[in-house]
C-alpha cells in the first residue's frame, strides 16, 4: 500500500508543485494533501484505504453526492457510444434547453441562448470578449476578491486559489492586458458609480460573482446586483454574472432565482454543477447578445471538446434529478452542519462569523462579517489550519483553504453529518489554541 506522502513525493517529481491545481497542495494548511482513489454518495477514499466525509465535493458539481449512480450510468451510456464526434449531438441541444428553461424568475427568462464551454475559466473570458464586441468598448469592471478563472485580464486581486497564495496577481500577465480591467471594493455602490462617472463611456461590462464564494462566503448586500445592473445599463455596459459556483447550486435557478432583489444580468456563466463532475460549463444570455458569437457573428470562439457528449450527459443526469427534494436536503443538511460548525467554535471561545448565501456557507474568524475582500483577509486565518487538520484527523475532508466555501450534497445524510457534527468539538479546541506565526 502507497501512502499520501509517497504519492505527493512521486507526484512533485512529476507536475510542479506535486498538484495541477494550487490549493490542492494543501500549502496554507501545512499538510500532506490526500490522494483520492474512489468516492461514493458523502465519502472519499485515499490511497492508504481512509474513508473522509467529503465537504469538497469536487468544489461544487457533486451536488447529488460523488458517483451518484443515475450520472455514472449516463456517462457509461454516452461512453459507450463514442468518446467524442468532433460534431454536433442531439445532446447538447437537450443540455441547452435545459439550462435555460430552468433560469427563471417571474416570467423572466434572461437565457435565450446557451454556448458550451469546457471550463469555467472559458466561460467567464467568453463573456468578456462577448461583452466587448457588443459595445465596442475595452474596459472590465471587477470585484477585489472575486475568481473569475486564471484568464490573463482577470488575476488582479482574484480570491480562490490566489488567495490562498496571498499573491496580488500572477507573473506573465502584461501590464497592458491588466490595465484593460478595473479593480474596485466589493459591496460598494459609491466605487462603482465613481468608476462609471470616470470612464463609463469606456467600459464593456461589470463582472461580478452573484454570490461571492472564493474569498470564503460575502453575501451581496441586499439589492447590490440589482443596483449593479442598472448603474452598467444607464453607462451602456453589461452585466455578467458569474454563477459557476452558485448556478443550480443554491436553487432551480442559481443565484439568480432567489436573490432578494430581481436584477437583469446580460449574460451569465455556469460550471461545476451543470458539468456533473465532467468537464463542462456555458454561458447563457439573450439571443441578440449570444448571436454575436462565431458562426452567426463577429465574436469568435471555438473548442475541440466543448459540449463533450460524455460531460453534457453528466450534466443533463444531474440536474435531471436536482428536484425540489435534492434541494430540501441539501439545504436541511447544509444547515445542520453549518450551525453545529459555529455552535463548537462559540463553546470553545473562538471569535468567529458564520457566513451563508443559500445552501453555501463558510467559517470566517473574525469579529464582523466581512464585506469584502480586505476585511476578508483581516481575519485571524492562523486558526484554520489547526482546525482543518483536526476534522482530516478525525476522517472529515474540509476545503483546504479558508478563503473557500464548504460544499455539502444531497447524499449528506444523518450518518455523515453526525460524523462531522462529533468531529468539531475538537477542531474548534484546536482552533482556539492557535497562535499566530
Amino acid at each position: 500500500m502507497t501512502t499520501n506522502q509517497q504519492e505527493f513525493d512521486r507526484a512533485r517529481g512529476a507536475m510542479p508543485g506535486g498538484v495541477n491545481s494550487p490549493v490542492r497542495a494543501f500549502g496554507s494548511v501545512a499538510e500532506t494533501p490526500r490522494f483520492f482513489v474512489s468516492a461514493s454518495g458523502p465519502y472519499v477514499t485515499d490511497v492508504e484505504g481512509r474513508e473522509y466525509v467529503d465537504l469538497v465535493g469536487s468544489w461544487g458539481p457533486a451536488i447529488l453526492g460523488h458517483a451518484h449512480p443515475a450520472v455514472v450510468k449516463a456517462v457509461q451510456d454516452a461512453a459507450g457510444r463514442g468518446l467524442g464526434f468532433g460534431a454536433s449531438t442531439p445532446g447538447e441541444t437537450e443540455l441547452a434547453e435545459l439550462i435555460a428553461a430552468r433560469v427563471t424568475r417571474d416570467g423572466s427568462h434572461p437565457v435565450e441562448r446557451v454556448r458550451l464551454v469546457s471550463t469555467g475559466t472559458e466561460a467567464t473570458m467568453t463573456a468578456i470578449r462577448l461583452a466587448r464586441g457588443a459595445t465596442g468598448r475595452d474596459l472590465v469592471v471587477k470585484f477585489a476578491g472575486h475568481y473569475h478563472g486564471h484568464s490573463d485580464g482577470l488575476l488582479a486581486e482574484a480570491g480562490s486559489g490566489v488567495a490562498t497564495l496571498a499573491m496580488p496577481g500572477s507573473a506573465g500577465v502584461p501590464a497592458a492586458i491588466a490595465a484593460q480591467t478595473l479593480v474596485i471594493p466589493y459591496n460598494d455602490l459609491g466605487a462603482v458609480r465613481e468608476v462609471f462617472a470616470a470612464r463609463g463611456d469606456e467600459i464593456a461590462a461589470v463582472i461580478v460573482e452573484a454570490a461571492p464564494a472564493n474569498m470564503g462566503i460575502v453575501p451581496p448586500a441586499h439589492g447590490f446586483n440589482a443596483a449593479l445592473a442598472d448603474i452598467a445599463h444607464a453607462h451602456g455596459a453589461l452585466l455578467i454574472l458569474d454563477e459557476v459556483l452558485t448556478g443550480f447550486r443554491v436553487g432551480p435557478a442559481g443565484w439568480y432565482g432567489i436573490d432578494p432583489v430581481p436584477f437583469a444580468p446580460d449574460l451569465i456563466t455556469f460550471g461545476k454543477v451543470v458539468g456533473g463532475g465532467l468537464p463542462l460549463a456555458a454561458i447563457g444570455g439573450p439571443a441578440a447578445l449570444m448571436e454575436l458569437l462565431a458562426p452567426l457573428g463577429p465574436v469568435y470562439q471555438a473548442g475541440t471538446l466543448s459540449g463533450n457528449p460524455l460531460a453534457v450527459a453528466a450534466g443533463r443526469a444531474t440536474l435531471d434529478h436536482l428536484d425540489s427534494a435534492a434541494y430540501a436536503r441539501l439545504d436541511a443538511a447544509s444547515t445542520a452542519i453549518a450551525e453545529a460548525a459555529a455552535s463548537a467554535l462559540s463553546a470553545a471561545g473562538v471569535t468567529h462569523v458564520l457566513q451563508r448565501s443559500g445552501n453555501l456557507f463558510s467559517i470566517q474568524f473574525a469579529a464582523e462579517a466581512p464585506t469584502d475582500y480586505d476585511t476578508v483577509k483581516a481575519q485571524q486565518a492562523f486558526r484554520y489550519p489547526p482546525f482543518f487538520r483536526s476534522m482530516l484527523a478525525q476522517g472529515v475532508s474540509l476545503p483546504p483553504s479558508v478563503f473557500e466555501a464548504w460544499f455539502v450534497s444531497a447524499s449528506h445524510d444523518d450518518e455523515a453529518v453526525s460524523r462531522i457534527v462529533a468531529a468539531l468539538p475538537a477542531a474548534a479546541r484546536a482552533a482556539a489554541e492557535a497562535t499566530p506565526g
